[in-house]
C-alpha cells in the first residue's frame, strides 16, 4: 500500500464521519462535505492503486493475463465479450 491509498483510505474514513456526524445534527453541509470527502478519498485510493500496479510495468500484467486465459480460456473468452458488448455499446451511444 502506497502513500496515496493510505491518504485516500484516510480521507474516505474522515468523510464517512462528516456525513454521519451530519446526518445526526441535521446539518446538510457537514453531510455534503462527508460525501465529497468520500469521493476524493475512493478517487486517490484508485489513483493509488493504479501507479503501484503500473510501477512494475506493463510486462507482468501481460504475463498474468496469459495465465488466466491458459487457465480458464472459457473464462477469458467470455470477459472479452463482455467488454467487447461494453466498448460497442458505448461507442453507439455516442451517435
Amino acid at each position: 500500500m502506497n502513500d496515496d491509498q493510505l491518504s485516500g483510505e484516510g480521507r474516505d474514513i474522515t468523510g464517512k464521519v462528516k456525513e454521519t456526524a451530519g446526518n445526526v445534527t441535521g446539518n446538510s453541509s457537514l453531510q455534503g462535505e462527508g460525501v465529497a470527502g468520500q469521493l476524493s478519498g475512493k478517487a486517490q485510493k484508485a489513483y493509488g492503486a493504479a501507479t503501484e500496479a503500473f510501477s512494475g510495468g506493463v510486462g507482468p500484467m501481460v504475463e498474468q493475463a496469459k495465465g488466466f486465459a491458459r487457465k480458464r480460456p472459457f473464462a477469458a473468452a467470455a470477459l472479452a465479450g463482455v467488454v467487447g458488448l461494453a466498448v460497442l455499446n458505448t461507442l453507439r451511444g455516442k451517435r
